[in-house]
This record gives structure tokens, sequence and C-alpha cells, in this order.
């Protein structure tokens, strides 16, 4: 129960996580209220730059369990 909590609250201190959830704030945000000042197209862009900076994260979290960086 307690590996469980632990890993429910560090949800909460991903980078990963927060960037997931900002691209999905803005896609429904976008969804009802159409008037929002971003185009669709800008959108998406900025959806892929976060898939890209989660994927950057994640290959960053691998090197770390690795031995890669020490940082």
């Amino acid at each position: 129960m307690n590996t469980k909590t632990n890993k429910f609250l560090g949800l909460f201190t991903s980078r990963k996580f927060w960037a997931a959830l900002f691209g999905c704030i803005l896609i429904v945000i976008k969804e009802f209220y159409p008037d929002f000042p971003l185009e669709a197209e800008q959108i998406s862009n900025i959806v892929y730059l976060l898939i890209a900076y989660i994927a950057g994260v994640a290959v960053e979290d691998a090197g770390k369990g690795a031995g890669g960086l020490s940082a």
C-alpha cells in the first residue's frame, strides 16, 4: 500500500506528467472555447513539442537508471 501511495504522489513531481497534462488542457480548452487565440495548427505544434520533451525526459530518466548520467 505504501509503495502505491509513493508512486501516486511521485506522479505530481513528474515533469512528464505535467507536460502531458498541459497538452491535454490546451486541447480541451480549444475544443470548448473555439475563440481561443491559438489556431488548431499552433496547438498541435505545441503538443508535438511536448511529446518530444516527454520522450527526452524519458531517455534522460532511463540513462540515470543505467548508470549513464549522474546529474
